[in-house]
């Protein structure tokens, strides 16, 4: 903790799109974090330049210069928005040093996080991963169905502005789907799960949108409904553009004309229909760019429990 302001002290490795917002973020929105240094690998990057002129140390040589900075000794908690390449690397050296990381890659090294799902549970894990945008958004409304009925399929779809895909976004699109489908099964509770990504390169660009397709057993709709009413009041607590576009949709698939599910053969049931829309706060980055926006507001979440609930040791 910090000595003069009894703050968590951050850092943030990757000056790209992401690192900036959420370097923002802490900035202007956190309670309990302090930053303590933004690290990058490019000198011209707009992101250096900012955090330079908003007063927080900065290094453009990667997790080298990070280690080399005065005040490294003080940072407790490390946000890693660069690539899961990289990542690896970076959380070794990290977790040699002690200091709690929040992965905002697709890398998965440490647990799956959502904090409207499991956040509580992986206080003490020393890495915890944000999984993805489209699992950020999705999977919470895939355990509300869970809480409620059994899963048996979800498949979701994350459609998002071209613009608001960087390179590391565009470098990870495999780790994206691979993650994204692993954590609809291990936090949504579907028995299979799968994900899409589309970029949309519509202009003007069009806000971040999601559809959520899950088979269950047959169940009450209205406590389905309801389950995704309330999951949605949870992100929106820390995602306040975070909204279902419309009712949710249901269709009875009956015994006797069973749908193909791959993996699991013919099934039957209730297929219910969520759509989503995710607008960002546009601290740094558009309004259109809710895709980035759910992943910086819930890697924040995630480090103000930890700092607010005495885990974090100084």
């Amino acid at each position: 903790m910090s000595n003069q302001t009894n703050r968590c002290k951050v850092a943030i490795i990757g000056s790209g799109n992401i690192g900036t917002d959420l370097m923002i973020k802490v900035l202007r929105q956190s309670k309990h974090l302090e930053m303590g240094a933004f690290v990058g690998i490019d000198p011209s990057s707009d992101g250096l330049a900012r955090a330079a002129r908003m007063g927080v140390p900065i290094t453009a040589e990667g997790l080298d210069g990070l280690l080399r900075l005065e005040n490294f000794k003080d940072i407790r908690i490390v946000f890693d928005a660069t690539s899961a390449g990289a990542h690896a690397k970076h959380n070794e050296v990290l977790q040699a040093h002690g200091i709690r990381v929040i992965d905002l890659t697709p890398a998965a090294i440490g647990p799956f996080v959502i904090p409207a799902i499991n956040l509580n549970d992986e206080l003490d894990a020393p890495n915890i991963n944000m999984v993805t945008c489209g699992g950020q958004a999705t999977i919470p409304m895939v355990a509300a169905v869970s809480r409620v009925a059994k899963v048996h399929y979800a498949e979701i779809v994350a459609s998002i502005a071209s613009k608001s895909a960087g390179p590391g976004t565009r470098a990870n699109i495999d780790e994206f789907t691979e993650t994204t489908s692993s954590a609809i099964e291990k936090l949504g509770g579907a028995t299979r799960g799968k994900a899409i990504i589309i970029m949309n390169p519509a202009e003007p660009p069009m806000i971040m949108r999601d559809t959520v397709f899950v088979l269950s057993e047959l169940a009450d709709r209205e406590a389905i409904e309801r389950s995704v009413e309330s999951m949605a009041k949870t992100v929106q607590s820390y995602v306040p553009g975070y909204r279902l576009k419309q009712k949710v949709q249901f269709e009875e698939i009956p015994v006797d004309a069973p749908v193909n599910v791959p993996g699991l053969g013919k099934l039957s049931g209730l297929k219910t229909s969520i759509f989503l829309e995710v607008e960002g706060a546009a601290h740094y980055l558009p309004a259109y760019a809710g895709n980035l926006d759910i992943m910086t507001s819930a890697a924040l979440a995630c480090a103000e429990r930890l700092a607010a609930s005495g885990q974090i040791k100084g």
